[in-house]
């Protein structure tokens, strides 16, 4: 078969496919064991989703994933990205779907509008959702509107996108300018109204103005190491540092800018942890995997999705360097609910303390939420 795109997006799903196979098959006895102080953790995904990547609402395997993956709370992302023309209609549409969603299953799900609540839904064994957006173009310019969404239950709002809107520069922006006026006003609102400010796509001067100039700790919340993989979405040690020296914690991912080339696994993942643990120090890093709690079934159908997925963003111009149909958004032996233990497991494995790994499974970030989330 000559090579193409379609053959290249075969490869990976076999690629991913054996490579989860290998870790239930070669190593079921390391399969069975847990960490032991897991349930006892609070877990916190700074960037994720509940559900499936293609679900309408979440179903009794969804529910149930959820109840499996014993993460603490999620930073759910409920805004639109990347324009500006009905960015607000969508995102109002998005916040009262999943208001109602969380009124339907409130056994499972907790809405969390202040960082205290996260020990309600640890005592409840339920999933805390913080309403979340990932750019800000649905404030328009309008800065009544954090009022606006801020009594919708928005906690956590990223400044830029990929590309450059009106707050500021996307990480994808090749002029690399900083916070507009109009930047600086919507992060002073935001600061006052308790909302946690998110700077994970931004570019390099907007993510170290956004730190400097926000009166209270800021978060990367999903982010890789720019010194292991040069990549558009990865952070600089210096911007590490320096939001570490401010107080605030930064989220790896799991995605495919951990590495140049191939399917990211979880390897890859330990790898910019411990980085960033010796960069920030462990009381500053956390996991925002940027994927969902349920794990990925590769159908085809889910393989055509994705391919056209990728291409819409290509398309839109939101796309970064190093999305590709064969190389998709998880890690292959992270594939499951129950991927928070299994980081968990592999960091004591390399040693690392059970007091540390509870700061990195969401101790950091909860830590966060409750001094800024007020």
């Amino acid at each position: 078969m000559p090579d193409s795109p379609a053959r290249r997006t075969f490869l990976a799903a076999c690629a991913a496919g054996a490579a989860a196979v290998a870790w239930r098959g070669a190593s079921a006895a390391e399969e069975a064991t847990s960490w032991p102080r897991y349930r006892d953790a609070i877990v916190v995904d700074a960037c994720g989703s509940p559900g499936r990547p293609d679900g309408d609402g979440l179903d009794a395997r969804e529910l149930a994933d959820i109840r499996a993956g014993g993460v603490t709370a999620i930073n759910f992302t409920v805004g639109s990205v990347g324009s500006y023309a009905d960015d607000f209609e969508k995102t109002l549409r998005n916040i009262a779907f999943w208001d109602a969603q969380v009124a339907a299953h409130p056994d499972v799900l907790l809405k969390v509008v202040r960082g205290a609540q996260l020990d309600d839904a640890k005592r409840s064994s339920r999933l805390g959702v913080v309403f979340g957006f990932q750019d800000t173009t649905m404030y328009g310019e309008d800065l009544e509107r954090v009022d606006l969404f801020h009594d919708l239950g928005v906690r956590i709002v990223q400044l830029t996108y990929n590309r450059r809107n009106l707050v500021g520069d996307g990480c994808m922006e090749p002029g690399n300018a900083g916070l507009s006026r109009f930047g600086l006003e919507l992060l002073a609102r935001l600061n006052e109204r308790g909302t946690l400010v998110d700077l994970s796509h931004c570019g390099q001067r907007t993510t170290r103005e956004g730190i400097l100039q926000s009166e209270r700790p800021v978060a990367i919340t999903h982010t890789g190491c720019a010194a292991l993989t040069d990549a558009p979405r990865n952070k600089r040690d210096e911007e590490l540092r320096l939001l570490a020296e401010r107080g605030g914690v930064a989220g790896i991912y799991v995605m495919p800018y951990l590495r140049r080339q191939g399917q990211v696994v979880a390897d890859d993942v330990i790898r910019h942890l411990e980085h960033a643990l010796d960069v920030c120090g462990e009381d500053h890093v956390g996991i925002g995997t940027d994927g969902t709690t349920s794990g990925v079934e590769i159908t085809e159908d889910y393989r055509k999705q994705f391919a056209a997925e990728i291409a819409e963003r290509a398309r839109r111009g939101i796309a970064a360097p190093g999305e590709r149909a064969d190389s998709y958004t998880f890690a292959p032996d992270l594939n499951t609910p129950s991927r928070f233990e299994r980081l968990a497991l592999l960091l004591s494995r390399r040693g690392h303390s059970d007091a540390r790994i509870e700061k990195v499974l969401g101790a950091n970030f909860a830590r966060l939420f409750r001094e800024v989330i007020v």
